[in-house]
């Protein structure tokens, strides 16, 4: 995880526009299975609104790589390669998200950049 969060920092320095275009999406929202309102980043993921699972945001854009990273508490071993997210049948309780779904968001949103992208991140 600290890893994690020393290359975002790297990313939003070096390449902001890479930077808004991971863990932005909402392509790991489970449906029937996780809350799909979610606007925040956060450790914990219990509140309404929040998530520790990259790209489960409810709009497109709402955050960006480096926001993740410092939000959910990689820096600190949380949430790496597995987050939170929260229940979609109850009103706050925090879930874990798909095995290895960080790091599965992670690469992913990477292997959608164009090949130029690709070699600035590299």
């Amino acid at each position: 995880g600290k890893d994690i969060v020393k290359f975002a920092k790297a990313v939003e320095i070096s390449a902001p526009k890479i930077d808004e275009q991971v863990c932005t999406g909402s392509h790991m929202i489970r449906k029937d299975v996780d809350k799909n309102n979610a606007t925040t980043y956060t450790a914990t993921a219990g509140k309404t609104l929040e998530t520790a699972q990259c790209s489960a945001l409810q709009t497109k854009g709402a955050n960006k790589f480096s926001t993740f990273a410092e939000g959910v508490g990689l820096k600190d071993g949380q949430n790496w390669p597995t987050g939170k997210t929260r229940d979609h049948s109850t009103d706050g309780n925090a879930i874990a998200g798909p095995t290895n779904g960080n790091a599965k968001a992670v690469a992913g949103d990477l292997t959608k950049l164009s090949s130029d992208e690709k070699t600035i991140v590299a």
